[in-house]
C-alpha cells in the first residue's frame, strides 16, 4: 500500500481558517445511564484534533456509535460531549444532525480553533451504502478531509471513503498514521526474528491472518479454542472438545505450509480439560495428546493470556517491538495494566486483521499519496 499524506504534512498556512472534516472513531461503550465506560477511543482521537485546532482550523468531527437502524436516541453522540470538551480544553458544540441547513450554519459560525461534533453519521442508511450524494453533503461542510478512524478504515462508507473524492487535501490523522506505520511495517518490513501469537475460538475466522503471517514470521504460536482442530488434524484424541470438523484438512495444510517455509508452528503442550461444560465441572491439566473420551478442552485461559501479556511487557522493556491487536487481546492487556508497556496497541479490530491479511483498506486508499 502506497504511503499516504499525513496531517503532520499540513502546516498553519494550510489550516488556518480552513474548515476541516475529521472522521474520528468515537464508538465507545456506554452503560444504561449513558456514562462512558471506556474512553480509550476518545483519548486516541485527541492529538489530531488538538493539532488542527492549534493551527487555527475550524474542526468538524464525524463518528458513528453502535449499529443504529435509522435515528435511534440511545446511539446519540451527545453523551460524549462533556468528556470530549474536557480532554480538548474547549467547549465542543454539538449538532442535532450531520447534514442540512442547521449544521451548515453551525459550521459557518465556528471560530478558528473551534470544534463541532456532528450527530451519529450512521443515523442515515446512506452512510454505510457510501451514497455519493450523501458523501457530497458531508463534504460540503469542509475544505480539508482528515481520516483518523482506523477502526472503520476497512469499510467503504460515505464518511470514511466517499468524502475523500470531493475534498483535497485528504490526509491521515496521527492515530491512523501510527496504526499504518506499525501494522504495515510489521507485515512489509519486520525486524527479525518475527513472532506472532494468534488466538481465537475458530480457525475459520483466522485463516487469512495465519496464511499471511506464515509468509512473514519465524515463529507462530497458536492458542485459544482453535487448537483442538489442529490437535485432531494431527491424530490426537480430543475427547468432546470443540472441533471444526470441516477445517481439519485446512489445519493439516497450514501445518505442512509452516514446515515447508521453515516456520516454527507452536501449539500448547498441555491443556485444561473438564468433564462437562459447567461451573461445577471437574477439571485437570493433561498433556495435549492425552485428552480422555468424554472430557473436553477448555478455552478458559485468562491466566495464560495474562502470563503472555506480562512476558510481552518484559520483552518490550528489552527493546522488542510488541504490537497488540484485536478487541479481546487489547482488553486483556488493559485489564492487566500493561497497555503502556507495549510498543503499540491497535484500536482497530477488523481493520487490523484485514491489514495483517495483506488486504487494502478503502478508507486508507482514498487518501492522498505522499
Amino acid at each position: 500500500m502506497a504511503t499516504k499524506r499525513s496531517v503532520s504534512d499540513l502546516k498553519e498556512s494550510d489550516l488556518k481558517g480552513k474548515r476541516v472534516f475529521v472522521r474520528v472513531d468515537l464508538n465507545v461503550p456506554l452503560d444504561d445511564n449513558f456514562n462512558i465506560t471506556d474512553d480509550t477511543r476518545i483519548r486516541a482521537a485527541v492529538p489530531t484534533i488538538k493539532y488542527l485546532m492549534g493551527h487555527g482550523a475550524r474542526v468538524t468531527l464525524s463518528s458513528h456509535l453502535g449499529r443504529p437502524k435509522g435515528v435511534t436516541p440511545k446511539y446519540s453522540l451527545k453523551p460524549l460531549v462533556p468528556r470530549l470538551s474536557e480532554l480538548l480544553g474547549v467547549e465542543v458544540k454539538m449538532a442535532n444532525d450531520c447534514i442540512g441547513e442547521e449544521v451548515e450554519k453551525m459550521v459557518a459560525e465556528l471560530p478558528n480553533g473551534g470544534a463541532l461534533l456532528l450527530e451519529n453519521v450512521r443515523f442515515y442508511k446512506e452512510e454505510e451504502k457510501n451514497d455519493p450524494e450523501f458523501a457530497k453533503k458531508l463534504a460540503s461542510l469542509a475544505d480539508v478531509y482528515v481520516n483518523d478512524a482506523f477502526g472503520t478504515a476497512h469499510r467503504a462508507h460515505a464518511s470514511t471513503e466517499g468524502v475523500a473524492k470531493f475534498l483535497k487535501p485528504s490526509v491521515a490523522g496521527f492515530l491512523m498514521q501510527k496504526e499504518l506505520d506499525y501494522l504495515v511495517g510489521a507485515v512489509a518490513n519486520p525486524k527479525k526474528p518475527f513472532a506472532a501469537i494468534v488466538g481465537g475460538s475458530k480457525v475459520s475466522t483466522k485463516i487469512g491472518v495465519i496464511e499471511s503471517l506464515l509468509a512473514k514470521v519465524d515463529l507462530l504460536l497458536l492458542g485459544g479454542g482453535m487448537i483442538y482442530t489442529f490437535y485432531k488434524a494431527q491424530g490426537y484424541s480430543v475427547g468432546s472438545s470443540l472441533v471444526e470438523e470441516d477445517k481439519l484438512d485446512l489445519a493439516t495444510s497450514l501445518i505442512e505450509k509452516a514446515k515447508a517455509k521453515g516456520v516454527s508452528l507452536l501449539l500448547p503442550t498441555d491443556v485444561v480439560i473438564a468433564d462437562k461444560f459447567a461451573a461445577d465441572a471437574n477439571s485437570k491439566i493433561v498433556p495435549a495428546s492425552q485428552i480422555p473420551d468424554g472430557w473436553m478442552g477448555f478455552d478458559k485461559f485468562a491466566a495464560g493470556t495474562e502470563a503472555i501479556a506480562r512476558k510481552l511487557a518484559v520483552l518490550s522493556g528489552n527493546g522488542v517491538t510488541t504490537i497488540i491487536g484485536g478487541g479481546d487481546s487489547v482488553a486483556a492487556v488493559e485489564k492487566a495494566g500493561l497497555a503502556d508497556k507495549m510498543s503499540h496497541i491497535s484500536t482497530g479490530g477488523g481493520a487490523s486483521l484485514e491489514l495483517l491479511e495483506g488486504k487494502t483498506l478503502p478508507g486508507v486508499l482514498a487518501l492522498d499519496d505522499a
